[in-house]
């Protein structure tokens, strides 16, 4: 059977997704159409074909290849291959070296009171912008705070000149998404040019200094990942490339989770008042948990997955196919992508009744019982998910418990949330709140 979509158009698809607002907006669209499975035109692609359907994604959750095409515009970033397109055979023995860091409750713990500190602080500069009035920016100062959180973690230790390595990172970064999005740059193409090549030789020379501090034995820890990498015995380079590649991943991902779930309480007073509520019996007096308290705040981890369900922070992925693939009533030809809409798929109403609406109680054992294993997808699944969502859902549930202990949260009146596609999903204009302290229970 023909895998049902629109009339391919001259543009090779551009002119449609312009037209509805950006790629998440045109699959919500596509899949309201032409149902579970589509076929669509995507930049950089020949043949593309869209799954929202949870049951159906299962059919690919073996495929291991990534379309190289559609990640080009990372091959810059890195000097010993494109690791978000590295084969089978090389990423297989990567990818588990990288997860018996990432993955593992001891590298969270030896960074834990790190990550408190971080968290500390800014609920300290929140507190003192709200005591003047002023509105806090969610995205812009989260995503800054977990850039710092994982260059602590992915370099081990305290880092020489965090901030410094931090604006490195984000002078590359804007160079790189002014690329995808094809954005006129802000200054002389030429002075951008050397402006990232200085940023990516900073990164690199300071990777360069943890490794040799390793290696002359200054380090004798190996739970962080340079450590881990160095044990693996991978060379420089690639263990240069997989830092920038968890910065890559890290930074945005959780500052942009932790600012989507604020947002939502702060328009649902109601589950913010049962969240700190939990927090305040849970740690009594404490203006923070310890690792072993976040098992104890069940109805926060559900808050933070209704919203990445609702805001998924990295909103699509995509695979390619080696031979024909059957999905239900079609077949997808090899060499096509398969591409991944997760927002539709956490969309979808056949497995979230109102599937718009914010109901954390979704995600009880009692209510996620049943439910198809791929309806939640925020990390994606298969040999290429996210290695560091285990780390992830640490930082995001610290950082939202040291940040809600201590304060209330309230939409700026007026301020409009627009979700807005970039590398991560965005707010068009931040996500603006007043802040205020509260007092426990």
């Amino acid at each position: 059977m023909k895998i049902p979509g629109p009339d391919p158009r001259p543009d090779g698809g551009v002119g449609a997704i312009a037209q509805a607002g950006g790629l998440h907006a045109y699959q919500l669209w596509l899949h309201a159409e032409y149902g579970p499975v589509a076929r669509f035109q995507l930049p950089g692609a020949e043949t593309a074909v869209s799954v929202a359907d949870p049951v159906l994604l299962e059919a690919t959750a073996h495929l291991d290849r990534r379309p190289e095409r559609l990640f080009s515009f990372l091959d810059p970033l890195f000097e010993a291959g494109n690791l978000q397109v590295l084969p089978a055979d090389e990423h297989a023995p990567w990818r588990r070296t990288l997860l018996s860091v990432l993955a593992g409750r001891p590298s969270h713990e030896q960074a834990f009171d790190r990550f408190t500190a971080l968290a500390t602080g800014l609920a300290d500069r929140w507190a003192a912008r709200g005591t003047r009035g002023e509105a806090v920016a969610l995205q812009q100062d989260l995503t800054a705070l977990s850039l710092r959180m994982i260059c602590a973690y992915a370099l081990g230790g305290e880092v020489e000149g965090p901030d410094v390595v931090a604006a490195a990172f984000e002078e590359v970064l804007a160079d790189y998404l002014e690329r995808l999005y094809q954005v006129p740059p802000a200054v002389d193409p030429q002075e951008r040019a050397e402006r990232t090549a200085r940023a990516l030789a900073l990164l690199r020379a300071t990777v360069d200094r943890v490794i040799a501090a390793h290696r002359d034995g200054a380090r004798a820890d190996r739970s962080d990942l340079v450590g881990a990498l160095v044990e693996a015995g991978e060379r420089p380079a690639r263990i240069r490339d997989t830092v920038l590649a968890a910065m890559l991943a890290a930074h945005h991902t959780t500052g942009v989770a932790v600012s989507w779930t604020l947002h939502l309480l702060g328009r649902h007073p109601g589950a913010a008042e049962r969240v700190t509520g939990e927090l305040d019996r849970v740690l009594g007096d404490r203006p923070a948990p310890g690792y072993a308290d976040l098992r104890r705040l069940p109805y926060l981890r559900t808050v933070l997955q209704e919203s990445m369900r609702l805001y998924p922070p990295g909103p699509y992925g995509a695979r390619q196919t080696t031979q024909a693939l059957t999905l239900g009533a079609y077949e997808v030809p090899a060499g096509a992508v398969v591409f991944y809409p997760f927002w539709a798929v956490h969309l979808n109403p056949d497995h979230w009744p109102e599937p718009e609406r914010f109901r954390p109680e979704r995600f009880t054992p009692e209510q996620a019982a049943g439910r198809a294993r791929l309806a939640w997808v925020p990390f994606g699944f298969g040999p290429r998910s996210c290695e560091g969502a285990a780390l992830a859902m640490v930082e995001c549930e610290l950082l939202l418990a040291v940040l809600l202990k201590r304060l209330r949260f309230r939409p700026v009146p007026g301020h409009r949330v627009v979700p807005a596609e970039r590398f991560v999903l965005w707010a068009a204009d931040d996500i603006r709140m007043l802040v205020s302290p509260r007092r426990a229970g």
